[in-house]
């Protein structure tokens, strides 16, 4: 084939503009986080100085851009999911499954990471743009930041779910060539995974497995691994 799909071929520039964002929002987020949110704030000459440093605007555009940029990770994975369940140009049985017919394979699993790209695309969408007035108009233009960061950590747990299942593809579609010459990282990752998500010789449920999966991405077992 002449090229390959932009999942594949695109990988530097979606991952890394991702990276830079996340990047950029957690440095704004420690910012935030250790910076005074009173009102008044009294400084050392016991000067009082009323303002509104406790508005969430810097937090809540941070968390809409975390959502973002993270909602954009498990979007450009599972289309690398979707080539690998539907064969890949024939090198690869249909849906990774060696006994078709009763055996689904991968193909609820890409479902499944389809249904939380879907939904992803739908908590993306900011909060922050979002005011509505309280307190007879005296709180006339707020953050929203808990919306955003809620939906940021939903979009998050979703990701990694996707990324979980792009893996689990990964490893599954490796055992079903003829050769697997893995080294380095790569094969440490295999291995990783394999403790945790055996192959798939014939259908059986793959919750636990995903579960399990995601939770090593979350706590960062793979990037010790890196």
């Amino acid at each position: 084939h002449l090229q390959d799909p932009y999942c594949l071929r695109c990988i530097p520039q979606v991952h890394g503009a991702s990276r830079d964002h996340i990047g950029f929002a957690q440095k704004t987020l420690e910012i935030e986080l250790n910076s005074s949110t009173d009102n008044p704030i009294v400084i050392d000459n016991n000067t009082v100085l009323h303002g509104g440093n406790f508005h969430g605007q810097a937090a809540a555009m941070s968390c809409d851009l975390l959502a973002i940029a993270t909602s954009e990770l498990a979007s450009i994975s599972e289309q690398r999911t979707a080539r690998l369940v539907s064969g890949y140009k024939g090198k690869l049985p249909d849906f990774l499954s060696e006994k078709s017919g009763l055996n689904c394979g991968f193909m609820i699993l890409h479902v499944a990471a389809a249904a939380l790209v879907s939904e992803n695309k739908i908590l993306s969408h900011p909060a922050s743009v979002d005011s509505i007035p309280t307190s007879a108009a005296k709180e006339d233009h707020v953050s929203m930041g808990p919306i955003a960061a809620r939906k940021a950590r939903d979009i998050n747990k979703n990701t990694a779910a996707c990324l979980a299942i792009e893996l689990m593809a990964a490893c599954q579609a490796l055992d079903l060539r003829a050769k697997n010459n893995l080294n380095g990282t790569l094969a440490t990752v295999y291995k990783k995974l394999r403790t945790i998500s055996p192959k798939l010789e014939e259908d059986r449920s793959l919750t636990g497995d995903i579960e399990q999966v995601s939770t090593l991405i979350l706590n960062g077992g793979l990037e010790v691994i890196s």
